[in-house]
């Protein structure tokens, strides 16, 4: 199975310009010569800007444009430019704007003001800010002035590519012209410092603003208080709102905020406030709420603001449903989550892309592979084009399932449709190929997503170390950590607990030893993983001295032992037969409600009981497992068999046996 190479990124292909030869009006001579053929008729500037109106082909269009200019029926004023440059504007063909600008200039047509808002428009829609820039310092040329709306809308513009330094000195120069800002000015500025976050600027800018007698509208107070919130604000962003009289976009905002911190309760508290003060929540605020309880699966509480939507008589989104959709999954409630979907479409909900990738990702969570891929063949069937989250999900899905074909299949459908793979796809392609031990593949794709222009990250690199070291093969794991480095791509504490698990494995100790040493001389915060993985290291050499001090060293610092570090605790002292220090552990952890004791904990603990004290105390700890509601797996019923069967006759056995047997 060979997965296609990604394409080579291509230069923006500019479209072929279309010739637009005008000749000036000519000059007529001293003696013109007699008219041999019938004059055209002088045709009317309505006329004229109706047919370019009508005229939907732009290469028609500029046919006829070009034809009565060339002809002596009409002369262009400046509304039958401006007409042309819109139809130019529209799909981008720059050089046609320029160059009839340049026209209206020869030709003596002066350029009005909505003219060159018109061109700055242009150049907005095809992201040309800086040139739109260009050609504003030479507006004088055109036989127009600088007007706060045509600053406005150049603001507009270069706000719009977030070209945050060059805002500032075209304001600069707009007071310079001795031009007041007017409310739509501020509303830019404010917006602007917003996306930059300066927030406080833009607070202060709010305070400019009343100062100078321009009163702050909805739209400004909605920028500053959505900032505010994005930011985890939301207290302040309340007092703002409380400046003025907020309408439905700014309790939204707020609404989103509160949710984003999972303070549900004061969201609602907002809803009633809303209804309180004569505004209908709409479906944005309810969809808000619902999504946020579904993230923290609550799905119970969301549906009924669900229920509380359809009493105020505010109809869903799909939006809305896809955000149920999405909780249910999370719950694992698969079946009501598909029959939610199904009543969906019934109800003539029509799916978008983020609906079908939530339903695909839900089914591939649970490893239903062939239900997402009929996800996937339906959303095709209906023309819903999947993206790159949608592959990269179903691609993830097969590689969890250790399935190659259908992720290179996957892979392969994508790169024939043209969607160009992320990050998170490779990522996932490269998790399947090493699953499988294809190591050369796994590192060829990393290496090509550079030459894609799709540079790997630190996530891409530890899930390679990761099945690296899965592998065995550590010192090739090492050698990838160098390569992060060369190409500046930082190792995080992931990478090193993924190198210091594959060195530990293969029992490279020492090595293993300096790269914890290097850990501590970069700075690197050791979390809980890394302190298990350290302290299974020692535990496996049986340095019982390091191992409690790194245990100490784990508490000291503030990070709380989870199962898998008492289990670790558990199964090194029964392994040493320090019987007593084992169930000290499993007792004193029990009764401090810290970690209960599962399968694993207590299948280490008899094993240990059994090898060094006998059935007696074994046979206490197995009825205490039982009956905690705790379910002997295969693995503990094999340790006491073997161990009861090597040293204590046939009765234990037996009785083993027959509990075996009950159980099923």
């Amino acid at each position: 199975m060979y997965l296609k190479q990604g394409c080579s990124l291509l230069l923006k292909a500019h479209k072929p310009t279309r010739p637009l030869v005008l000749s000036t009006n000519p000059v007529p001579t001293l003696n013109p010569k007699p008219q041999t053929e019938p004059t055209q008729p002088i045709l009317e500037e309505s006329q004229v800007l109706q047919r370019l109106k009508h005229e939907h082909q732009l290469g028609l269009a500029l046919d006829y444009f070009r034809s009565i200019a060339n002809s002596r029926a009409f002369k262009h004023t400046q509304l039958t430019y401006k007409a042309m440059i819109e139809k130019l504007g529209s799909q981008c063909e720059m050089d046609g704007v320029q160059y009839l600008m340049h026209q209206m200039k020869l030709e003596g047509v002066s350029c009005s003001e909505d003219l060159f808002i018109c061109v700055v428009k242009c150049h907005r829609r095809a992201g040309l800010a800086e040139q739109a820039l260009k050609l504003f310092y030479r507006i004088r040329e055109f036989g127009c002035k600088p007007s706060v709306r045509i600053y406005n809308h150049l603001l507009d513009a270069l706000l719009c590519e977030d070209r945050f330094r060059m805002i500032s000195p075209v304001y600069g120069n707009m007071k310079k012209d001795g031009m007041e800002p007017n409310v739509y000015t501020y509303n830019i500025l404010l917006k602007a410092l917003c996306k930059n976050d300066r927030v406080d600027g833009a607070r202060k800018l709010l305070v400019e603003m009343s100062r100078k007698g321009c009163c702050p509208d909805a739209v400004s107070y909605t920028t500053v208080v959505s900032a505010l919130c994005r930011i985890g604000k939301v207290d302040e962003a309340r007092e703002v709102a409380c400046r003025f009289e907020p309408d439905v976009a700014v309790y939204n905002a707020l609404v989103n905020g509160l949710c984003k911190e999972f303070r549900f309760g004061e969201a609602l508290v907002l809803l009633g406030e809303m209804v309180d003060k004569g505004l209908d929540p709409n479906v944005i605020t309810y969809s808000a709420i619902i999504s946020s309880l579904s993230d923290v699966r609550n799905v119970e509480s969301a549906l009924a603001v669900l229920a509380k939507m359809f009493v105020r008589g505010c109809r869903p989104n799909i939006h809305t449903f896809t955000s149920l959709l999405k909780g249910y999954f999370m719950e694992g409630r698969v079946s009501e989550a598909l029959d939610l979907w199904k009543r969906m479409v019934r109800e003539g909900f029509e799916p978008t892309v983020v609906a079908y990738s939530t339903v695909t990702h839900g089914l591939c969570s649970i490893g239903n592979m062939r239900k997402a891929v009929s996800v996937l063949h339906e959303m095709e069937r209906k023309g819903c084009s999947p993206n790159v989250t949608t592959y990269s999900t179903l691609i993830d899905g097969f590689a969890k399932a250790g399935n190659l074909i259908g992720a290179s299949e996957t892979w392969n459908n994508m790169m024939a449709r043209g969607c160009r793979p992320n990050v998170i796809a490779y990522t996932c392609m490269v998790d399947v190929l090493c699953r499988k031990f294809m190591f050369n593949r796994a590192q060829c794709l990393v290496e090509n997503m550079t030459t894609e222009g799709c540079p790997p990250n630190t996530v891409t690199f530890n899930t390679l170390i990761k099945g690296l070291c899965e592998g065995e093969e550590v010192d090739w794991a090492v050698m990838m950590l160098n390569k992060m480095r060369e190409i500046g791509c930082l190792p995080n504490i992931t990478t090193y607990n993924e190198l210091l698990h594959g060195l530990f494995k293969v029992n490279r100790f020492e090595e293993a030893f300096r790269l914890i040493s290097e850990m501590h001389d970069k700075g690197l915060k050791l979390n809980l993983v890394t302190y298990n993985t350290i302290l299974n290291g020692f535990c496996s050499t049986g340095m019982t001295k390091k191992a409690m001090q790194v245990f100490g060293n784990m508490l000291r610092h503030g990070t709380k032992p989870d199962a898998i570090t008492y289990n670790i605790l558990i199964y090194f002292y029964c392994k040493q037969g320090k019987i007593d220090a084992a169930i000290q552990i499993f007792n004193s952890t029990d009764r401090a409600k810290e970690w209960c004791p599962d399968v694993i904990a207590y299948s280490c603990l008899l094993w240990g009981i059994c090898n060094s004290v006998g059935l007696d105390e074994a046979m206490v700890y197995l009825h205490k497992m039982i009956n905690e509601g705790i379910c002997p797996n295969s693995g503990t019923w094999n340790v006491l068999v073997q161990c009861l069967f090597s040293s204590l006759g046939h009765l234990g056995p037996i009785y083993i046996l027959s509990e075996i047997i009950r159980d099923g």
